[in-house]
């Protein structure tokens, strides 16, 4: 075992009176810090009431739009253009409730003059949009750089592309060598109501763009800087951490629902930044990393580790040199979890931004937490000026580490190079990862076996894209559309073929894991690994995989010759969308697209029927309608002889739900009401309802007379129930609906786990996997309660992290077997409850539909 950390504290994670989680930092031999509120990671229910930038009208549909859709965006790539590209924005209308005003910090309507100011100063600032929030207000990416002419900029970009396509060639080419611009990105304000990270890039492009210095002559010449100004507008107006669609957006990536998490996705392709930051608050003393363990395993760790820990260390230094100290200002010294900490800030799922960079180059990435806080609580009690007071030695704290990360990426500009070829080299050419060590990353003290995280990397993964057997074309296409948007290569075969022991046909998808992003292929495709014996707790999810989750069938080959297999590079999947020539149709409601589809049929009055099997059955007068369907949603209707059993109807839901949950309905295309406890105590029309899902902020218990009579009216004659997790199960049982109990597992517990499901029409052709956040399952169940699907036996974690609880229940093996979905009727009212987290941050498509089906099932 290496040398051991000198005290790695842990962070102790206890509720609040308030309900939010509180992160205390115990160190040995100390008294207890001062506490230091953290949002809860888990989804809360969505908070209609609340400001969430009170978006503009439609921005809900704008966030809603489909991941792959195009945006509303410049070309950041810049093609044909040279240095600077000046851009006259259009100022948005002052907005006197920006929340930035009582902190003294720039509100988002001044964001725009000032650009256009410093634009004015010099030649080294450019301005370029990257889209639109969820809430409709634009995004600014702003480059500060030297000069450089078209050809100059082309050439730029062509060594940028020979780091990634050619690393083994750019490894020993001289001019890269001499002349390639390091590209760092400053990311700000992902957590709208962390607000000084973006006041701190304002005030460091100004000094950038006026300086007449030698050194930052020097500097600029050498790297090109990228500031993502803001990137939750949304949130900065309104002072919350989420986006106008509800989204916490650093734990987006990976699936980039949201169009600002797809913003940062266009930067890290399309500027490969090399070193980048992300600025956040509040933790005092202030948070720097690199992470305790876990650390994530498709990494090239020992490079990341080496450059990261030791631009964390300029870090520290500078903030320390700015002579804040805990008597004078309140502020406490620097934190850098990787050498101060046992566990507690991991690096583990690639959600977050600092962890979804790397996979495409950066060989430092860091998130930075300043101190002293002043959202939540603080900004509605503590007086403005301290608010000010506090705001202010974020924002200086903020700019040292900027500054400091500059001055490290400018020194170490060779090997920071050399490094982000090193990784791409390695992903091409399948060479082995690297363990960490005191001896494979020197300077890095401390360095033990719990450090140590690889993985052993297939040579493909094989996706077929004809929708037999287990998973749907449809999806298959999606991930494959996923990928390509990611920057993973994929290519697709010319004819039939066999690789590891398995034979394909023409048309499948194979991706060669020999290719310079492997870790970022890796990661959405493989299980994950079960990390539950490794740390007590985890900072946020454990287990996710597309390859799982997603409703495409997804093989591993462990080794093969691909070199036989004809294919060719796709840069989109295949349309899939087919309507049969004749005869009645049936739709598989296995895909989110497939059950949007025919909710926009319903809507249009097309008559369709419940299978069986879970499809739906259109007689052959709906072919028009459907061929329309086929080609919007990409989804096919194949030609049947079944007639069908009970007609479907377009489902009216109620939804008291967390915003992943409202998301991923409405992209299913159902007609949704959000609705909660404070709602329904307003007065609530339930004539226009078919359902009601419930998964949070509605408790019939804490309802008023009125509210409770008027619900339980709507159930009484005959308005469906689905329910989710401890809420669902909790109204089912307080409105006396099913006979089940409902045991609720450890709530830290998540991940990907296996399921078995049991024929019935709500799960049929189901993945085998599902995913849990806190699960639940069901016993006691009474005459007429049916078994939907139930968690797989032995321990059904396959990837995440789920431990018992102190008493011993609560964990995997207390689940094994158990029912996890289960479903029946109370007198006139139909009910399925849920103990896993189908629709979970809009991340599981492939689970989706088991919501969809029951929503469709209970709105009869």
């Amino acid at each position: 075992m290496g040398i051991s950390r000198p005290s790695r504290p842990l962070l102790l994670a206890t509720a609040a009176a308030s309900g939010a989680l509180v992160l205390t930092t115990l160190v040995p031999g100390s008294a207890t810090a001062g506490p230091t509120p953290r949002p809860v990671t888990r989804e809360g229910p969505r908070d209609d009431a609340g400001p969430a930038a009170r978006a503009p009208e439609g921005a809900a549909e704008r966030a809603l739009g489909a991941s792959g859709a195009a945006e509303s965006v410049e070309s950041v790539d810049g093609a044909g253009r040279g240095y600077p590209r000046e851009r006259r924005l259009t100022a948005p209308p002052v907005n006197p409730r920006d929340k930035s005003i009582r902190l003294g910090l720039v509100p988002y309507h001044g964001i725009a003059p000032e650009l256009n100011a410093l634009q004015r100063i010099g030649d080294r600032v450019s301005v370029e949009l990257n889209g639109r929030s969820a809430g409709g207000h634009q995004l600014y990416l702003v480059t500060v750089t030297a000069p450089e002419s078209a050809r100059e900029a082309a050439r730029q970009g062509r060594m940028r592309e020979r780091i990634e396509n050619e690393p083994s060639t750019a490894a020993a080419d001289k001019a890269i060598k001499s002349s390639y611009k390091t590209p760092v990105f400053v990311n700000n304000n992902i957590h709208g109501n962390e607000w000084e990270g973006t006041d701190a890039a304002l005030k460091l492009i100004r000094e950038l763009a006026g300086a007449k210095d030698a050194r930052t002559g020097k500097l600029l010449a050498r790297n090109r800087l990228y500031f993502n100004v803001t990137t939750n507008p949304d949130g900065r107006i309104a002072g919350t951490r989420a986006n106008a669609g509800g989204f916490d957006l650093n734990r987006d990536f990976i699936t980039a629902s949201q169009p600002e998490a797809r913003a940062v996705r266009r930067i890290a392709i399309t500027k490969q930044p090399a070193v980048m930051i992300d600025l956040h608050g509040y933790v005092n003393g202030t948070l720097i990393e690199p992470t305790t363990p876990p650390h994530g395993e498709n990494y090239e760790y020992d490079l990341f580790l080496k450059h990261s820990y030791a631009n964390a260390l300029g870090m520290e230094a500078a903030i320390k040199g700015l002579g804040h100290t805990e008597e004078k200002d309140g502020v406490k010294p620097p934190v850098i979890p990787f050498r101060d900490q046992e566990e507690g800030w991991d690096d583990w799922p690639p959600i977050f931004t600092p962890q979804y960079m790397p996979f495409h180059g950066a060989v430092a990435a860091h998130t930075i937490e300043f101190p002293m806080q002043v959202n939540n609580a603080a900004y509605d009690t503590l007086p403005v000026a301290e608010l000010r007071r506090r705001a202010a030695l974020n924002v200086d704290i903020a700019g040292a580490a900027m500054r400091a990360t500059l001055d490290y990426t400018d020194r170490h500009r060779g090997s920071v190079i050399a490094d982000q070829i090193e990784v791409f080299r390695r992903g091409a050419t399948g060479a082995a990862q690297v363990p960490v060590s005191e001896e494979t990353v020197p300077g890095v003290p401390g360095i033990g076996p719990e450090d140590v995280y690889t993985t052993d990397f297939p040579r493909a993964y094989v996706i077929p894209a004809d929708g037999r057997g287990r998973g749907s074309a449809t999806a298959a296409a999606r991930l494959v559309d996923h990928l390509l948007a990611n920057d993973v290569r994929v290519t697709r075969a010319g004819t039939s073929f066999r690789l590891g022991g398995r034979t394909y046909p023409k048309g499948a998808y194979v991706v060669d894991m020999h290719q310079p992003k492997r870790g970022l292929a890796n990661v959405m495709l493989a299980d994950g690994r079960d990390i539950s014996g490794k740390v007590a707790k985890m900072y946020d999810i454990s287990g996710w995989s597309l390859g799982r989750l997603w409703g495409a069938r997804v093989d591993a080959v462990e080794r093969g010759d691909l070199d036989r297999v004809r294919t060719r590079a796709v840069h989109a999947a295949s349309r899939v969308g087919y309507v049969a020539p004749r005869g009645d149709l049936r739709l598989r409601l296995d895909d989110p697209r497939e059950i949007a589809a025919l909710n926009s049929l319903l809507a249009q009055g097309v008559p369709a029927r419940s299978d069986r099997d879970g499809s739906a059955v259109l007689p052959s007068s709906a072919r028009r309608a459907a061929t329309v369907a086929a080609r919007t949603y990409d989804v096919a209707f194949d030609a049947t002889r079944a007639t069908g059993g009970a007609p479907l109807h377009r489902t009216r839901v109620a939804a008291a739900v967390t915003p992943g949950e409202l998301f991923a309905l409405r992209e299913m295309n159902f007609d949704v009401v959000p609705v909660s406890t404070a709602v329904l105590d307003a007065g609530f029309d339930w004539r226009r309802t078919d359902a009601l899902f419930v998964s949070a902020g509605l408790d019939r218990a804490r309802l008023s007379p009125a509210a409770r009579a008027g619900l339980d009216r709507f159930l009484a004659r005959g308005g469906g129930l689905v329910g989710r997790g401890a809420a669902g199960a909790a109204l089912n049982a307080d409105a006396k609906l099913l006979t089940a109990r409902a045991v609720e597992g450890n709530g830290d517990a998540n991940g990907v786990v296996r399921v078995v499901n049991t024929g019935g029409a709500l799960t049929a052709g189901a993945p085998d996997h599902s995913f849990v956040y806190a699960p639940t399952w069901f016993t006691g169940l009474g005459r007429g309660v049916r078994v939907e699907q139930r968690y797989g036996s032995g321990n059904p974690l396959l990837s995440g992290h789920w431990r018992a609880l102190p008493d011993g229940g609560g964990g995997p093996a207390a689940a094994a077997g158990r029912a996890s979905v289960i479903s029946g009727t109370a007198g006139r009212t139909g009910v399925v409850l849920f103990g896993t987290e189908p629709l979970f941050r809009a991340h599981p498509k492939g689970v989706f539909p088991q919501v969809g089906r029951a929503l469709l099932r209970v709105g009869r």
